[in-house]
């Protein structure tokens, strides 16, 4: 199993939350490593537009990888502000650093982040 990074928070749908997460702050998410290796290798992603308003726990956007399309939740609630354009060329970089420069978007919270699990919660659920 990967390495669960210490500062990250984490969904239960295997997605990681990084930055405060208080109403207003902007946050970056990506899929874990546990995620990546279930999907195998990505072949293409489809974030979420920037301006959309996602909410957590909703589908925002799809993972397409040599085994299956995935769907891609939101941990949490807000409007995208930024989406990471180097997947279109470079979609692997989720396989290779999910925790990196596989990074999937960025979003303005609109109120507190909520239900998010600390690493060692994580560790129990992706096991």
């Amino acid at each position: 199993m990967a390495s669960i990074p210490e500062e990250l928070k984490y969904s239960k749908e295997h997605e990681w939350v990084a930055g405060e997460l208080t109403s207003g702050s902007v946050v970056t998410v990506g899929i874990t490593a546990h995620a990546s290796e279930a999907l195998g290798d990505v072949v293409f992603a489809e974030p979420p537009a920037v301006g959309a308003t996602v909410t957590a726990g909703d589908v925002c956007g799809e993972l397409e990888s040599t085994k299956a399309v995935s769907e891609l939740f939101s941990p949490v609630t807000g409007t995208i502000v930024e989406v990471n354009e180097a997947l279109e060329n470079e979609p692997e970089s989720i396989n290779a650093e999910p925790y990196g420069s596989g990074w999937i978007f960025k979003v303005e919270l609109s109120g507190a982040a909520e239900g998010l699990l600390d690493a060692a919660a994580y560790a129990e659920v992706s096991e």
